[in-house]
């Protein structure tokens, strides 16, 4: 994930800062623990194509 794009990327829904997992290829979202995919080095910035964080994942 390019430094630059994650600088600027914020959440969809909240605009918050977004979080970069690379080992599962997603941006975090701890706000509205939401998790969007990264596709191909394109990150989905769909709040319908994000899943919701467990608990577990936040901590």
């Amino acid at each position: 994930m390019d430094k630059r794009l994650l600088d600027i990327l914020v959440c969809p829904l909240c605009k918050s800062q977004l979080q970069f997992d690379a080992g599962k290829g997603e941006l975090i979202c701890k706000a509205d623990r939401l998790a969007y995919p990264i596709r191909d080095d394109v990150p989905v910035m769909l709040v319908d194509e994000a899943r919701t964080l467990s608990s577990d994942e936040l901590a």
